[in-house]
């Protein structure tokens, strides 16, 4: 895959509170809408994987922001602590709720639909701030998620919302099946044969990005 189609690329600092989140915006020429990454324990905006989907939904049109929602500090305390934070499905979909304002103010996507895709932990703060913001979320992807953890918020969810799991990932497929279940708006489960959590076999990343890209693109 090559560059984004002629538009814009710039690293973002989102203040929320006293921080501020770090973070890639690429809005291509002729942007439909805007996805922002929410990425799991132990990633980051600079995650090859979630990169790789980004830049095909850059082709379908859709502009991408792939944010932090921890700080460098954090992620080193975090490393001693065992991962509190990252765990925080609070702080976390706070944080997502703010990155949601700021581009419903940015002049390069305040006029764009928005929407989410999340990872592992990163997909539970997607559904809470989806839950939170229900008039500004237009369709959310969960790849390889923890949909469970959004607790209570997952009832008040109306986004459309694909849930993508690896075959060989089953306690996985167990949590988001439950998780299903509990989510009144339209959803949609995608298992992906013999691919395990993090989607490393041949060929598993691009029926991801196939995926992600064709929901988005339909909802945004």
């Amino acid at each position: 895959m090559g560059e984004v189609i002629s538009g814009e690329q710039r690293q973002v600092g989102i203040p929320v509170g006293a921080i501020k989140l770090e973070g890639a915006l690429a809005v291509p020429a002729g942007a439909k809408g805007v996805v922002i990454f929410a990425h799991g324990s132990g990633s980051g905006r600079l995650s090859p994987r979630n990169k790789f989907v980004a830049q095909s939904l850059q082709e379908r049109r859709l502009a991408t922001l792939l944010i932090d929602l921890l700080t460098e500090q954090e992620e080193s305390a975090d490393a001693i602590t065992g991962g509190r934070l990252r765990f925080d499905i609070g702080l976390l979909s706070a944080r997502l709720v703010a990155a949601t304002d700021w581009l419903a103010q940015d002049p390069a996507t305040q006029s764009l639909s928005l929407g989410y895709f999340g990872a592992s932990t990163g997909a539970a703060a997607a559904l809470a701030a989806a839950a939170e913001r229900p008039d500004s979320v237009g369709a959310i992807v969960s790849r390889g998620g923890r949909p469970d953890l959004a607790g209570a918020a997952l009832s008040r969810v109306r986004a459309p919302t694909l849930l993508i799991v690896g075959g060989a990932d089953h306690t996985v497929i167990r949590l988001n099946r439950d998780a299903m279940l509990r989510i009144r708006g339209e959803k949609k489960l995608e298992i992906i044969p013999g691919a395990t959590h993090l989607f490393e076999e041949p060929g598993a990343l691009e029926d991801v990005a196939h995926l992600a890209s064709d929901w988005l693109e339909k909802y945004l």
